[in-house]
């Protein structure tokens, strides 16, 4: 056992455990005994090894390992050795992954969250007039990402829901409160070096075609009232003749 076990060291330093465990560390699948062995047997003329010893030398990382308290180890796998997390760090796993879903929007999505997040709070309804199209699929997925919640009832026909932005909400896009929400000044500064820029990007397009459309209601209401205003001066003059 010993003997087989002596951990050869290669010329350029390396010892033969070190080259067992990068070749499976590197590997994108699980590399077999058989194959570990091949490349290392072609490539040294001075070293003769066995399968059974690279299992050998696997089992004595693992050990490594243990002793060092890391938080990985080799599991044999589909006929092969690769790297798998210990089961003991499977739910702090499980939170970066749930984090890094918040992450993973849909144009569609980030554009009814602008609306959301620009004109809360909002009702359905609301948000389906200014997208033109049902948005019910897209404030549920919003809402199972803790991206937008419930704050009460609309005082309208119907009483429905309204809507607005998460702690999460915020979190997401890294800043301390909706009134940080990018504005078109500041468009360069956000986009530089910013691994967010993508959404904030989407964000700001849509609080400027939003902006758009509030002007245009302004301006038909000023035309209007140019209108109404010309009409009431007609009628005045023809009282006087």
């Amino acid at each position: 056992m010993s003997e087989r076990l002596n951990d050869y060291q290669f010329v350029d330093g390396t010892r033969l455990s070190s080259v067992i465990e990068a070749l499976i560390f590197a590997s994108d699948e699980p590399m077999s005994a058989a194959k570990i062995r091949d490349i290392i047997v072609e490539n040294e003329e001075q070293i003769e090894i066995s399968e059974e010893t690279v299992s050998d030398f696997v089992d004595k990382l693992n050990d490594r390992y243990d002793e060092n308290g890391l938080s990985f180890r080799i599991e044999r796998v589909a006929n092969g050795f690769t790297h798998v997390t210990q089961k003991k760090f499977h739910y702090w796993l499980s939170v970066f992954q749930h984090e890094n879903a918040y992450r993973k929007l849909s144009q569609s999505a980030i554009e009814s969250l602008a609306i959301v997040a620009y004109k809360q709070p909002i009702t359905k309804p609301e948000v389906d007039q200014i997208r033109g199209v049902d948005s019910g699929y897209i404030i549920r997925q919003l809402m199972e990402k803790a991206l937008i919640e419930v704050s009460g009832r609309s005082d309208s026909p119907g009483k429905p829901l309204l809507y607005k932005t998460t702690k999460h909400f915020l979190r997401h896009f890294g800043i301390n409160s909706v009134d940080e929400l990018p504005k078109p000044r500041e468009i360069e500064e956000i986009l530089k070096d910013d691994d967010m820029a993508e959404h904030r990007q989407l964000l700001l397009e849509q609080s400027m075609i939003m902006k758009e459309d509030d002007d245009e209601d302004t301006s038909g209401d000023t035309e209007a009232d140019i209108t109404a205003e010309n009409d009431i001066k007609k009628d005045a003059s023809s009282e006087e003749e």
